[in-house]
């Protein structure tokens, strides 16, 4: 399999798709952080800092359902990963949508189990931890798989290194601000995708779990035709 570290030729469409899933990612993180008890089940980052604050007993949080999100979003990676193993690094292939589709019958599972919910779960209950489940396992096939389509500074989910090379590479750093429209890009969406999750979840936990749903379902029908089509050319 080709390096990661790779810089493949991209189509077209795959600025708008990581875009839209960018999106997701912040409705995720408001819905797991808002609504499941002050925990992250698409940002592993703040999950792990959240799970040491947790297991030095801090007020609030819980080790239980810190690592569950953990272990839900490592088997995700596993699986997204095998997944990933049947083609190179930066091609869009049927497997690609797959994922993303499979991602999306998890966020629709997940906004099941969330139906008459109007608010966050107050206890540990069972729907709490499966909501927590199936977003984690979705996030971690998410991540998983676009690390292997490799479009830089669009990982979908952590924007620490695309705020780090948007400054570093600015006009006053002495860089010539490459690449800036595509990071400020995914600053702004995240950022989008969060504020809608967190307004939505004034009416219902379920609302911004439907939107992931349906952006997770676009992206995947999006990459289908598109794949589709090219494998139509290549092979009439």
């Amino acid at each position: 399999m080709t390096s990661i570290s790779s810089t493949p030729s991209h189509p077209s469409y795959a600025e708008p798709v990581l875009l839209a899933l960018t999106v997701v990612t912040g409705l995720v993180d408001a819905v797991s952080y808002l609504a499941l008890g002050r925990v992250f089940t698409a940002n592993m980052t703040g999950n792990v800092v959240l799970l040491g604050f947790a297991a030095a007993g801090a007020q609030g949080l819980s080790v239980v359902r810190s690592g569950t999100a953990l272990g839900a979003f490592l088997v995700g990676a596993v699986i997204g990963g095998r997944m990933a193993q049947k083609t190179q690094v930066g091609v869009w292939h049927s497997w690609t949508s797959f994922a993303f589709g499979t991602e999306a019958v998890l966020f629709l599972t997940a906004m099941g189990v969330a139906i008459g919910q109007q608010s966050g779960f107050p206890n540990e209950t069972g729907r709490l931890f499966a909501i927590i489940i199936l977003t984690g396992l979705a996030m971690g096939m998410r991540n998983a798989t676009v690390r292997s389509l490799a479009v830089p500074d669009h990982t979908t989910t952590v924007l620490t290194l695309t705020l780090a090379r948007l400054a570093a590479d600015s006009h006053l750093a002495g860089g010539d601000n490459h690449r800036w429209a595509s990071r400020a890009s995914s600053v702004v969406t995240m950022f989008a995708g969060a504020g809608v999750g967190a307004g939505l979840l004034r009416h219902s936990v379920m609302l911004p779990l439907a939107i992931a749903g349906a952006l997770s379902v676009f992206c995947a029908v999006v990459v289908h035709v598109h794949v589709r089509r090219s494998e139509a050319t290549a092979h009439p």
